[in-house]
């Protein structure tokens, strides 16, 4: 098939070409990926979404093993190409296509059970879009160096696994934040063997108000660079900052980034803590790829 229907979606500002691939039929190279995703030469977008009905591959075979109501499978990919476990704001835009599509139907109050990479995925429709669980979260043990453009001196970093791995960073100020370059990746010592995404965070003024939490973030992803949002980035970095906060700190929070505001949620279940993510997701418009071209 050289020709491909895509949809161009996003999430605050966090963007992706999907395209649907029900029997999993279509395998794009990473070099393609990486052409459409392009932003000068392509469609451009932070990701590419392939829509495959899970039992037509086998990560997605082993996610039916788990959840038989996970019948699609959110085939994620960087920018440059390259495969990713996860993607928060990918989930919402992935969940807005599959309702809009009329490829399942999702009555409020009802859950959509979605496969990925870093497992199953629940989502329900709400006010401001859609809310993902995004399941349990690891604190990881060992301390990271980061080393970014625009800071005086390296910073600590946090490590925290929400599905795909993270490093936060704690700043003192908005002016710090804004001071940043992340044209370029920080440098991370010691350096993540699959990379990482780094999040750095600045408190607001108060920071808790009301019972909920208000941080700022700016993002670098790995496989894409700085991005406007980053749904795991910004579960990622409320995590890092109720953690800094200690006994006390609220389970909700506000995170602001530069395409938008997104709410977390942390909440207790049998199998442990989860950590939720709602915004909302929106499809911007259609078009059509000749592969032949790439």
């Amino acid at each position: 098939m050289s020709i491909i229907e895509f949809t161009k979606g996003h999430g605050t500002g966090n963007d992706f070409v999907l395209f649907l691939d029900p029997d999993g039929e279509i395998n794009l190279t990473p070099a393609q990926i990486a052409k459409i995703c392009d932003r000068h030469f392509g469609v451009g977008a932070d990701g590419l979404i392939r829509v495959v009905k899970s039992a037509s591959i086998e990560a997605g075979a082993e996610i039916l093993a788990v959840e038989p109501a996970a019948e699609w499978f959110m085939d994620y990919y960087n920018a440059d190409g390259s495969l990713a476990e996860m993607c928060g704001n990918g989930t919402r835009v992935f969940a807005r296509y599959l309702t809009e599509r009329k490829l399942v139907e999702l009555r409020d109050g009802e859950t959509l059970s979605i496969g990925t990479r870093a497992g199953v995925r629940d989502l329900q429709r709400n006010l401001a879009g859609f809310a993902v669980d995004m399941g349990r979260w690891k604190l990881e043990a060992d301390p990271t160096l980061v080393h970014a453009t625009g800071l005086d001196v390296d910073r600590p970093g946090l490590g925290i696994n929400v599905g795909n791995p993270h490093v936060v960073v704690a700043l003192a100020s908005d002016q710090e934040l804004e001071r940043l370059n992340l044209t370029s990746a920080p440098a991370l010592v010691p350096s993540a063997e699959q990379g990482a995404n780094v999040e750095f965070v600045s408190p607001a003024e108060p920071m808790v108000k009301d019972g909920v939490g208000h941080i700022k973030m700016r993002v670098h992803e790995r496989g894409v660079g700085e991005t406007l949002s980053c749904g795991t980035g910004i579960v990622a970095a409320a995590l890092a900052t109720r953690h800094w906060a200690g006994a006390g700190a609220p389970n909700v929070w506000q995170v602001t980034v530069a395409g938008g505001t997104l709410g977390v949620r942390m909440f207790a279940t049998e199998d442990g803590e989860h950590v939720g993510l709602s915004g909302a997701a929106e499809l911007v418009y259609e078009g059509r790829i000749d592969l032949s071209v790439l």
